[in-house]
């Protein structure tokens, strides 16, 4: 769960443009396949949708996606503030 919170995270922070795979991969310190199998994972939940432009495959976070993000972060503090481990 932790990786797909920092792909939505990336996604979101590519604005309308989107954002390719490999600054994905930088920011959230993954291989390439590793973000090319998750976000076909999100993908397929509607969470993320893969446009492809002029040169390359952009991945761009849906309205489902913001919604689930931002209660994801709520889980997050929840969890955080209670010093478990998830």
């Amino acid at each position: 769960m932790g990786i797909m919170g920092d792909i939505l995270d990336v996604t979101a922070n590519g604005g309308r443009e989107g954002i390719i795979v490999s600054a994905i991969s930088r920011k959230a310190n993954l291989s390439h396949y590793a973000v090319l199998d998750k976000c076909e994972k999100l993908v397929e939940a509607g969470l993320v949708e893969s446009v492809k432009n002029d040169r390359n495959r952009v991945f761009q976070i849906t309205e489902k996606g913001l919604g689930f993000f931002q209660e994801f972060k709520r889980f997050q503090s929840l969890v955080e503030s209670m010093n478990l481990r998830y």
